[in-house]
C-alpha cells in the first residue's frame, strides 16, 4: 500500500515531469552561476568600499543610498541569473 506522499509525488510527476539533465547541461547552468555569483561579487566589493568611503566621510545619506543601490543590484543580478537558468532548462527540454 503507498503512502499519501508517494501518492502525492505520483501525482506532481505525471503533472509536471522532471527533466533529466546531461552533465555538459549541467555544466552550462553551472557556467551561468559562476558568472553570475562573480558579478554580484564585483558589484558588492565596490559599493561596500564607497559605503564605507561615505561613512568615513559623515555622508550617511550617500551612505543609505548605496546601501539600497546594493541591494537593488544584488537582487537584479539574482533574478537574471535564475532567468537565463531557467530560459536554458527550458531549451534542454
Amino acid at each position: 500500500m503507498k503512502s499519501a506522499y508517494q501518492l502525492a509525488m505520483e501525482r506532481l510527476e505525471k503533472a509536471a515531469p522532471s527533466i533529466s539533465l546531461t552533465e555538459d547541461q549541467k555544466n552550462e547552468i553551472a557556467e551561468v552561476d559562476s558568472v553570475y555569483r562573480a558579478k554580484i561579487a564585483e558589484r558588492e566589493v565596490f559599493l561596500k568600499d564607497q559605503i564605507r568611503k561615505a561613512q568615513i566621510a559623515g555622508n550617511l545619506e550617500e551612505a543609505q543610498s548605496l546601501e539600497k543601490q546594493l541591494a537593488s543590484e544584488m537582487r537584479r543580478l539574482q533574478e537574471e541569473c535564475e532567468g537565463k537558468k531557467e530560459k536554458l532548462r527550458a531549451g534542454f527540454a
